[in-house]
This record gives C-alpha cells, sequence and structure tokens, in this order.
C-alpha cells in the first residue's frame, strides 16, 4: 500500500491508522478551533496523524433553509488560522471545479462529496491542483466503481489519492455498509478510509434535514478495523445536540480517545493475521 503526501508529512502504507475528524461544519471559527485542538491532543497521546475537517459550504443540504457554512472565502480563513495556530493539516469539501485553485492554496486534501465522485470536470480540477485528493464512494456505486473515479485523477499526472466508504444506499432514507468494500478498494494501491459518522446518517430523514444513528458508529467502526482500512474519517462535536449540521450521526468528542483505542487493537490483530496469510 502506497503512502500519500499531506503537506509535508506521508500518511498511509505504514499501519498505523491515520485519522480524519472535526465538526461536520465550520459554526464559529472558536468553537472550530477547540475542537481541532482537542482532537490533536487525543490523536497525540495515540500516537495517530492527524488532519482536521470541517466544510466551508454544505452544498447538499435537504432543504434551502439548512446552514450552509460561511462559504469559501471566510471558510478558507478559519481554516488556514486552524492549520497554522494547530500546526495540522486540514481537509474539506469542494463543490465545483472553480473552488479547486483557491481551496487548494489552504487546504491540504481536497474531498470530493460522495455526490459528486463522478464528476469529471471536478476530479480533474481537483487531481491538477498536485493535492492529495480524498473521494467519497458515492451511496450508488459499487466498491469496484472507484477504480474508474482513481484513473480520472491519476490520468491528470495525481498519484495523490485516498478512497473512502461511507455507505450505500438501501431503501429510503437508510445506508447499509458492506465490509467486502475496504479491501476491494485496496486492490487498486490507494489508501482507504472508513466514513465512521456518514455512514449511520439517514439522509433526508427528517423531512428538511438528515437524521442518523450515532450509537451504531462504534459497532462499524470496530468492524471496519478489522477489515482492513489505513485511515477514519469522523465528524466530531463537543455537543452534537446543539450542532448546526448533522448533530445525530456527529460523535461526542469525549467519545472519540476511547473508540480509537479499540479501534487500533482490532487493526492490530487483523493485520497480524493478513501478514501470518500471506507468509
Amino acid at each position: 500500500m502506497k503512502a500519500v503526501q499531506v503537506g509535508n508529512r506521508q500518511i498511509g502504507g505504514d499501519g498505523r491508522l491515520f485519522v480524519m475528524a472535526g465538526p461536520c461544519v465550520i459554526e464559529d471559527p472558536e468553537r472550530v478551533l477547540r475542537i481541532g485542538r482537542e482532537m490533536k491532543a487525543i490523536c497525540s497521546r495515540l500516537g495517530l496523524p492527524y488532519i482536521f475537517k470541517a466544510s466551508f459550504d454544505k452544498a447538499n443540504r435537504s432543504s434551502w433553509k439548512s446552514f450552509r457554512g460561511p462559504g469559501l472565502t471566510e471558510g478558507l480563513k478559519i481554516l488556514k488560522a486552524v492549520k497554522e495556530e494547530l500546526q495540522i493539516p486540514v481537509v474539506s469539501d469542494i463543490h465545483d471545479a472553480s473552488q479547486a485553485e483557491p481551496a487548494a492554496e489552504v487546504l491540504d486534501i481536497l474531498q470530493i462529496p460522495a455526490f459528486l465522485c463522478r464528476q469529471t470536470d471536478l476530479l480533474q480540477a481537483a487531481a491538477r491542483t498536485g493535492k492529495c485528493i480524498n473521494v467519497k464512494k458515492g451511496q450508488f456505486m459499487a466498491p469496484s466503481d472507484m477504480k474508474n473515479v482513481a484513473e480520472k485523477i491519476s490520468h491528470e499526472g495525481n498519484e495523490n489519492i485516498i478512497l473512502t466508504e461511507r455507505g450505500v444506499s438501501l431503501g429510503y432514507h437508510n445506508l447499509v455498509v458492506d465490509m467486502r468494500s475496504f479491501p476491494i478498494m485496496r486492490e487498486f494501491g490507494y489508501p482507504v478510509v472508513f466514513d465512521a459518522t456518514h455512514s449511520v446518517q439517514l439522509p433526508g430523514g427528517a423531512g428538511t434535514h438528515s437524521s442518523g444513528q450515532r450509537q451504531f458508529i462504534g459497532n462499524l467502526a470496530r468492524a471496519a478495523a478489522g477489515s482492513g482500512i489505513d485511515g477514519v474519517f469522523m465528524e466530531v462535536h463537543d455537543n452534537p445536540e446543539e450542532a448546526l449540521c448533522d448533530g445525530p450521526n456527529m460523535l461526542y468528542l469525549t467519545q472519540v480517545e476511547g473508540l480509537l483505542r479499540d479501534m487500533m487493537a482490532i487493526k492490530a490483530i487483523a493485520d497480524k493475521s493478513a501478514s501470518t496469510a500471506m507468509k
């Protein structure tokens, strides 16, 4: 498994779980910084590489009334402040090819949302920045389909690719995770991530906004750790009940460290078993 370049460091390929985590959307600079600082401390204690995540714009909300975030210009200013003060890499979503270049001036990873993972112009514009690209697998796609997505990026000369599983649609307002996705996508040679919190989302399940089943985050995350992942993506918050977006499927900050410790232990066992099987 090849590593990817994220800022001035490499992640993936060394057996260590890397972590992309933060609030769903930028709510205010102080809260964003506070969550990032706590997540950095947790990952430092565990010896895990950490990338801060928050969206500057949630362009795919259920309702026009939903909170979208501060937007590209102000959002990038806030993410730049987090990056510089905490000395950590940052990741955020882009939704349009025109956002790739300005976002790449701040972000260490450009993230492609699941709904947009087949948008060729968006993928290619992101690839041409030379930055690491994290692509969420669409809820409508098989894991094998992600090979074509990765090739759209690599065709532009960028092999700095991460592929993320976030569940597949099963009927209305429900997602399921096929644990076979991880070994299938890892065969393409890129690090694979499990989105532990969006996978328990119930898209549009509350009418004008999404609902979620936070109680199952741990179950799925532990299963994914034993199924062959390189990293984990989690949306976390100090108080999800008052979050402005995706609160029902965000993890409490107080629950993060224990879950990561479990995942590390399970991953170590799974990696050892896989290594023994190959001999």
